[in-house]
């Protein structure tokens, strides 16, 4: 039946996303903007601890040298996230650790040139992770500046970005509940307490503040973290295996110890980079991954930050600091590149505040934590499976947000349903199959004796998102296009006023660099 022309639309496309309560512009007042910059600077500590702890020691290093590499990723997370918030895309935007870089790094770490005395072990692979960061730190910093980028992402509509973006989020789900299920009796009540606080408490409490739904993340970590130190403290976990031991004990990092009282990270800490070709050349790959990823990563935070359509120029400037950041990562040595923070781009959505201040005092955080050693390594000893835990909420947000893109689109389309489908269960099922092989045979499907060549073809088929968003964005740019209504079909109509900086008036206030810096570097 027909509906009639008179009946209003229920659900009307936002180009902002409504009902969020201080915008990327706005920032909340000074004490509560230091208390959700201080929430930011916990969430984006789970990664910042979790990749150096895996590999740091696989490299041959001690506590001294982890606690040194968690203190140097976190000071250059705050530096690249200050720079991103100031003169990259100017979005509430986290840059921290990204896993998309580990499979590459692991390479390096096996590969069979390093000598086996630790001490120089450790350095002289740190220094072959610097070489190959700083090279393929080129290719970001090209394709952004150049504006190749932004050519591309032109041709990106909301259909195209939908598998993207909600893989970003989804595509983690090996992040989610087997993490919290390592400790599961500190994980699951984390989860819980999480959930409730935010969702319900705050609709059963008006206490007209909204303490519980903006402050949530801060409540569980501080119950669950006391409930998890005096089940350590009791003895629950003593004799048990080591692998429950290193997941479920508050005391096990030895962080504490290891951290100096004050330490400021400088480049070449660890020596002169050293340069492989084969590893540069796979390192570059994984940063191509990373900025596929990215793009979708910052389209989730310009929704939560209540800002319009991030212009190409502006998104081809953000991925070109982005570029920068992974060149810092390898000047200072921080085994990990870096890549837009998926779990702080959640948080904005749970607390509702997509401020830009809030994230420029989670990056002073960032600093200060990393320079006063002993306070930062107290809260990087929080237990892995407390993040899991919000990760879960975290990535789901940012999975959902890629499927809003969809309110844009023409869903009775069979066109749309084809593309929708058709690469998000490729996006899901041919990662599936490089990891479970990976898993199995403890190598990639694709296995020669160039280690660089295997990592050039194992990690970005590895990478949900990535899949995903690339046979998508091939699909909606070949099929059937010339056709009129399509360009409706795929809700490229809504972004058209956004395709370069000056069509709307609303890109003016979101994303200006600051000082009159666009008189000098005019968006394009």
């Amino acid at each position: 039946m027909a509906a009639k022309a008179d009946e209003p639309q229920a659900h009307i496309p936002r180009d902002q996303l409504p009902n969020i309560a201080y915008c990327i512009t706005s920032p909340p007042p000074l004490p509560e903007a230091i208390l959700l910059g201080f929430q930011h600077f916990l969430v984006m500590l789970g990664t910042s601890v979790i990749i150096p702890s895996a590999l740091v020691p696989q490299m041959g290093g001690t506590n001294e040298e982890k606690a040194k590499v968690i203190q140097t990723l976190l000071f250059v997370a705050g530096i690249n996230t200050l720079n991103q918030t100031l003169f990259g895309s100017r979005l509430p935007a986290v840059i921290g650790a990204s896993y998309t870089f580990v499979p590459t790094t692991i390479s390096i770490i096996l590969a069979g040139r390093f000598s086996d005395d630790p001490e120089d072990k450790f350095k002289r692979i740190m220094r072959a992770i610097q070489g190959s960061f700083i090279v393929a730190s080129t290719l970001q910093i090209v394709l952004g500046f150049s504006g190749l980028w932004r050519n591309v992402t032109r041709f990106l509509s909301p259909l195209s970005a939908a598998p993207l973006v909600s893989l970003v989020g989804f595509g983690l789900y090996e992040l989610g509940f087997p993490g919290v299920a390592k400790c599961v009796e500190i994980g699951l009540p984390e989860l819980i307490i999480l959930v409730f606080v935010s969702q319900y408490l705050s609709h059963v409490v008006h206490s007209g503040k909204h303490l519980f739904d903006r402050f949530a993340v801060i409540f569980a970590i501080v119950i669950v973290w006391i409930y998890a130190h005096l089940l350590t403290v009791g003895g629950a976990y003593n004799g048990k295996a080591p692998k429950t031991q290193a997941s479920c004990r508050t005391d096990r990092s030895g962080l504490i110890d290891a951290a100096p009282w004050i330490r400021v990270p400088y480049p070449f800490q660890w020596g002169a980079p050293s340069f492989d070709a084969g590893e540069a050349f796979a390192m570059m790959m994984a940063a191509f991954v990373s900025l596929v990823e990215s793009t979708g990563s910052f389209m989730a935070v310009e929704r939560y930050a209540s800002a319009t359509h991030m212009p190409p120029s502006v998104l081809s400037r953000g991925v070109g600091w982005q570029g920068v950041g992974i060149l810092i990562a390898g000047l200072f040595g921080t085994v990990n590149a870096a890549s837009v923070s998926v779990e702080n781009a959640g948080l904005l959505a749970l607390t509702r505040v997509g401020s830009r201040r809030v994230v420029q005092i989670s990056a002073g955080f960032m600093i200060f934590f990393s320079i006063l050693g002993k306070f930062g390594a107290v809260f990087a000893s929080i237990p892995a499976p407390i993040f899991a835990a919000l990760y879960c909420l975290f990535f789901a947000y940012v999975g959902a947000v890629g499927l809003s893109f969809l309110q844009f689109c023409n869903l009775n389309s069979f066109r749309t349903k084809f593309i929708l489908g058709f690469s998000v269960f490729l996006g899901l099922s041919i990662p599936q199959y490089f990891n479970e092989y990976i898993a199995i045979n403890g190598r990639g499907p694709v296995h020669t004796s160039a280690r660089w060549f295997n990592d050039m073809v194992n990690v970005p088929f590895s990478s949900e998102p990535f899949v995903a968003g690339i046979v998508a964005y091939f699909l909606d740019n070949t099929l059937h296009k010339r056709d009129g209504s399509i360009r409706k079909d795929r809700g490229k109509h809504w972004w058209d006023k956004f395709r370069s900086f000056k069509t709307d008036t609303r890109s003016e206030e979101f994303y200006a660099l600051p000082f009159k810096l666009n008189k000098y570097f005019p968006s394009v």
